[in-house]
C-alpha cells in the first residue's frame, strides 16, 4: 500500500487485562512487532521502519479507543480507509476471523468509540472470534482470560490474524479480506 497506514489493536492497558479475551487486538500487534513501543498520553505506538506503517495500542481503555485513534490519525495524516482496526468479536465462534472494509460496530464498544471519533464507519476492521459465554455476564466474559483448553486455538487465530494484517499491508485490503474470510483452517 502506498502512503501511511495505521493498524490499531483494540484492548485495555495493564497487566490485569493482558491475557483477556478483550485484548486480542493488542496480542495481534505484539505478534507483528517485538520491539520497544513509544508511549504518548493516549496510546503506545511503533513505526515500522521504511514501511509507512504505524502500529497503535490505545491506552484509553476499550470504551474510549476512538480518542486515541483520532489523535493518531491526525498526527500521521491517515484517512479512515487506511486505518485497520483489529478487535475481538463475541458474535464469531472462537478461532474465526472476519475482515470487512466498512460497517457498524456490531455492539463492540471499542469499535463504536472509533466510529464516533472518526465520524464514519468507513474503515477496515479485522475481527477475531471469541464466541459468546454459555452463561453469565458478557462484560465479565470478555474481561476474563481464555481457558486452558482454548489456548492453542487462540494462538493459532492470533497468528492467522497477524498474517491477514501482513496481507493488508502488502497486497491491499481486498486481498487481505478474501484471505481472512476464507482461510479458516486450524
Amino acid at each position: 500500500m502506498e502512503g501511511s497506514v495505521l493498524v490499531v489493536g483494540l484492548g485495555n492497558p495493564g497487566k490485569d487485562y493482558e491475557k483477556t479475551r478483550h485484548n486480542l487486538g493488542f496480542r495481534v500487534l505484539d505478534s507483528l512487532y517485538e520491539g520497544d513501543w513509544e508511549e504518548e498520553e493516549l496510546y503506545m505506538y511503533a513505526e515500522l521502519e521504511g514501511a509507512g506503517v504505524v502500529l497503535l495500542k490505545p491506552l484509553t481503555y476499550m470504551n474510549l479507543s476512538g480518542l486515541a485513534v483520532k489523535e493518531a490519525s491526525e498526527r500521521w495524516n491517515v484517512p479512515p480507509e487506511r486505518i485497520l482496526v483489529v478487535s475481538d468479536d463475541v458474535d464469531l465462534p472462537l478461532g474465526r476471523l472476519r475482515m470487512r472494509l466498512k460497517g457498524g460496530p456490531g455492539g463492540h464498544k471499542g469499535l463504536a468509540s472509533v466510529v464516533d471519533a472518526l465520524g464514519t464507519e468507513g474503515f477496515p476492521r479485522l475481527r477475531l472470534g471469541i464466541g459468546r459465554p454459555r452463561e453469565g455476564d458478557l462484560v465479565s466474559y470478555v474481561l476474563s482470560p481464555f481457558g486452558e483448553e482454548e489456548l492453542r486455538e487462540v494462538e493459532d487465530m492470533v497468528e492467522r490474524a497477524a498474517e491477514a494484517v501482513r496481507k493488508f499491508l502488502g497486497e491491499g485490503p481486498e486481498a487481505a479480506m478474501r484471505w481472512a474470510n476464507t482461510r479458516q483452517d486450524k
